[in-house]
């Protein structure tokens, strides 16, 4: 396996290359073209660890992630937040009055609709971020943008226009990290997160029941969602999240009851919770 080196999707000056250079600076981030390569990269051995973004503040989750992590034998060692802002970037010299179009990841343009009403701009769903930035500058036409982090412009020889553009000031995407092999923390470390899989029985009130376990033992569940397995309206997957460490008593009684009324429990990934977590927590109290 390479030493340090760390996948993510999206081409080079991406939040995620951002945020590989910021949590891991020591390390060498993979670009790859597609989530699924990103994955692959670690799994094959070419990386130690996945750069992948889960969810974001404005346009919610990212959707692949939650049908790609079930199929996944690798586990979540991490959790990182990351501040956006995106740069509205043309080809140099070219005035704003000359854009037609403007492209970028279908995230990107939905966390940045007012600035693209307000210049009348058509946007243009492009693989990556980053990866627009560069087809911009290759295309040599005045009449196209990109909406695009700052080092993207760096990268590719563009000039920015308009800065910070997004929708709101809070606009932060969360990113989890992957790795072959779990990296659950003591108990007594400090805070922890639990992400996990599970399908329920297909009885009466088997959801209702299924997560009572973690109301009457006091745990806290941060996320819950579903979606459906291989296309199936019958078949239905609940990826969560819950604060603790699966050795405390109270969150090993909730996970007992959990397994009883499912069909399938899987744990993910047991990892410190990011300060960002901590703090947004104290603050929201």
């Amino acid at each position: 396996m390479p030493h340090r080196t760390i996948s993510y999707q999206g081409e080079p000056g991406a939040n995620s290359h951002i945020l590989c250079a910021q949590a891991y600076p020591d390390w060498t981030a993979l670009p790859c073209p597609s989530f699924e390569d990103a994955f692959a990269a670690v799994t094959d051995g070419r990386a130690n660890r996945a750069m992948i973004p889960i969810e974001n503040s404005i346009a919610g989750r990212v959707a692949d992630i939650h049908h790609l992590i079930p199929t996944s034998s690798l586990h979540i060692v991490a959790e990182h937040f990351l501040p956006i802002h995106f740069q509205l970037m043309v080809l140099p010299g070219t005035p704003v009055a000359a854009l037609k179009t403007v492209h970028s990841h279908v995230h990107a343009l939905g966390q940045c609709r007012k600035i693209i009403r307000r210049l009348g701009l058509r946007a243009i769903v492009a693989g990556d971020t980053a990866g627009a930035a560069r087809e911009v500058a290759e295309a040599g036409d005045p009449s196209r943008g990109a909406l695009a982090p700052a080092l993207a412009a760096q990268v590719y020889g563009l000039e920015i226009v308009a800065r910070d553009v997004e929708d709101e000031s809070h606009n932060t995407t969360r990113f989890v990290v992957f790795a072959p092999e779990a990296e659950t923390p003591a108990p007594e470390a400090g805070p922890s997160v639990t992400s996990f899989i599970f399908r329920v029985r297909n009885i009466p009130a088997a959801l209702y029941k299924a997560l009572g376990g973690f109301a009457t033992n006091g745990v806290n569940m941060s996320k819950l969602e579903s979606y459906m397995v291989e296309g199936q309206f019958s078949a239905t997957q609940f990826y969560a999240e819950v604060d603790g460490h699966p050795d405390e008593p109270g969150l090993a009684r909730a996970f007992d009851e959990l397994g009883y009324f499912s069909r399938e429990v899987r744990i993910l990934g047991t990892y410190p919770a990011h300060p960002f977590r901590v703090a947004s927590r104290i603050a929201a109290e």
